[in-house]
This record gives structure tokens, sequence and C-alpha cells, in this order.
């Protein structure tokens, strides 16, 4: 399959023990957290790609989890779903022994947790849950390489200025001490588990590489949002938008980012995964172009500057095949799932 980010690049070297069509579905990976918006796509690409995907939810009975995996084209045959815990130690052993490849996505995702219970309801799990998988990885031979997804919030708070004549890159750690003095508990999360996961690595002889993309957009798999369909949700029929500037990338090219991170050997190190970074404003004005029958907002909740925009790097991600689909695409896409899903009413 070709991939939907231009994903061409990097062919010559691609390794074909692991995909490269996933021979009949002989090689075989993991994905973890699989009824997420990430993993999902992931679950769905892998199996375009011939991979047979072992893929772990919390509850393989829950059809509201589950029922999108299962209806995948190649699901019947080379999907088989696990039931594990991220925070359970050993939970993951069986369902990696005898995999080439680890996606591991799962981790708890609460943009709105207290300062109160940021310790125990997101940053602890996300720590320990990373452990966790990379010690099932760690105590079996299978495994060639893992695929970890952090998020660009582990890059770009670390107090150095983002303006728009600032390039942000992979050479960016966000900074703890950042965090929390921004009060920004989900990307402190992020941090501290790459952080962690990165240490764990290197002491066990792990081969891993980091995914750090913006906020998602594209299509939904299952009618539960993500944190960009929300943002867009927030803007249709709203009286302002808030003044913020987030980076983005579509959906599909993050994914095949993570595989082709897997595929092609020279993979390694950091990748982060942005489109373009754009104000709120402007994401009203490009919907309002794509939809002009939407009622936007007209202002922004507040009269202070906006926050103001960086430019992102690309070299990396194109370096292993991506060529990143414009972020006016995404939005379209986004919307036209959210009709789709029966989310939205207009």
């Amino acid at each position: 399959m070709t991939s939907s980010g231009g994903g061409g690049g990097g062919e010559k070297e691609r390794m074909t023990s692991r995909g490269g069509g996933g021979g009949g579905g002989k090689t075989v990976v993991c994905v973890t957290g699989a009824s997420g918006y990430v993993a999902s796509w992931l679950v769905k690409l892998l199996l375009l790609r011939g991979y047979t995907v072992r893929a772990s939810v919390r509850d393989p009975s829950d059809l509201n989890k589950t029922k999108h995996l299962l209806a995948l084209d190649g699901a019947k045959e080379r999907l088989q779903l696990f039931k594990a815990d991220i925070l359970e130690e050993g939970s993951f052993d069986t369902e990696i022994d005898g995999c080439e490849g680890v996606f591991h996505t799962a981790s708890p995702c609460n943009l709105y947790v207290t300062e109160e219970n940021a310790r125990a309801e997101l940053i602890d799990p996300a720590i320990k849950g990373t452990i966790n998988v990379l010690a099932s990885c760690a105590r079996v031979t299978s495994v060639r390489r893992v695929v970890l997804t952090s998020s660009s919030s582990a890059v770009i708070y670390n107090g150095w200025p983002r303006t728009p004549d600032v390039v942000v890159d992979e050479t960016w750690y966000s900074t703890p001490d950042v965090c929390e003095k921004l009060k920004v508990w989900y990307p402190l999360a992020k941090t501290l588990a790459e952080d962690a996961a990165w240490k764990f690595a290197k002491e066990k002889g792990i081969d891993m590489v980091v995914m750090n993309p913006a906020v998602c957009i594209g299509p939904l798999l299952r009618p539960a949002l993500n944190v960009g369909a929300t943002e867009i949700m927030k803007l249709i029929n709203g009286e302002s938008f808030r003044n913020f500037s987030f980076g983005w990338v579509n959906i599909k090219d993050a994914v095949n980012a993570h595989i082709q991170a897997f595929e092609i050997p020279s993979a390694s190190g950091r990748y982060f995964l942005t489109e373009r970074v754009a104000h709120l404003s402007e994401i009203v004005d490009i919907m309002r172009k794509l939809f002009p029958d939407f009622r936007l907002p007209e202002k922004c909740e507040d009269d202070k500057p906006f926050m103001p925009i960086y430019q992102a790097s690309k070299e990396k991600a194109k370096s292993i095949g991506i060529d990143f689909i414009p972020l006016e695409q995404g939005i379209k896409e986004t919307i036209e799932s959210l009709k789709d899903k029966g989310l939205l009413d207009c």
C-alpha cells in the first residue's frame, strides 16, 4: 500500500522482514490502547499493509470500543484483540511475545485534570504504563523495534521563544520546570514519560523510535471525539474562539510516520510531526471558506494580542517519506467525518 502521507521515501531500505506489505500476515506487531484515535488508525493501516496485529484494549467485549476495529479490512483474518492494563506489570507479556514491533500509544489523556489530581490521574500512570510496556518488550527476544507515541507537547514547553521566525524541531525538549510553572499537566506527563522511556530503552538495549505528533485531525473511525475534533466542534455554533495557537497534523500522516519509523532501518530518535502551526482564528477562516453555511464565531474571547505561531521543521519527517497533507484538507475531512458519524446537526 502507498501511504497517504506520501510514504514512498526510504523504499529501497525498507525492511523486507518488517513490512513491505507485511508478508501475508507473517509479520506480527502489537498496538497498545487500540481503541484510541491514533491507535485505531494504526491498526487500520497496519492491516492494510498486510501485518498481523495484536491489539490491546481494556475490555475486548466492549463493542463500543472494539466494533470499529473488528469491522476493518483484514481484521477477521489478522487482528487479535487482547485484554491488557498498562498499569499492571506483566500485563503485556503474552501479547508482545512473538511480535517483531510494538507501537505503544496507550496513555492517559486528560487535558483538564486539576493540579491536585494531576500526579495520580495523569503523570504517574503515563510513566508507569510506558515502563510496564517497555519492560514486557525487554523480557522477550522477538521485538526488534518499539515505536512510542509521545506528543509535540513534549517538545515545545521549554521557555524558549516561539515566534513566527522561530523553527521548532526534534532537538527541542520540554522541561518539567516550565510545564509545572505553566501548570500544563498533560505536557508534563508526556515529557516525563518520554524521558523515562529513553532512559529505560538505553538501559535495556531496546531499539526505540519516538513520534511527537501535534494535534491530530482527520476522519474518525468511531464516534468518539479526539482533541482535534473537539476543538473544531467548539468552533461550530460558538460565540467566540479561544486565543490559542496549535500545531496540527493529519492523522494519516502521523500514523504513516509511525509505520515508516518501524519499517525503515535508519529511522532513529524523535520525529516532530506538525504540518502547520495555526491560531484558532485561522482555523475559523478556513472553516468559513470550506463551509460558508456554518455559524462560526466572529470574535476572540479576549482582546489581547493573538498567541503567536511558529514554524515547524518537516525535514526529518520527510526523510522517512512523509509528505504532509495540507491543514485545509484535514479540517475538511474532520468536519465531513463528524457529519457522517451524526455528531453535527449542520
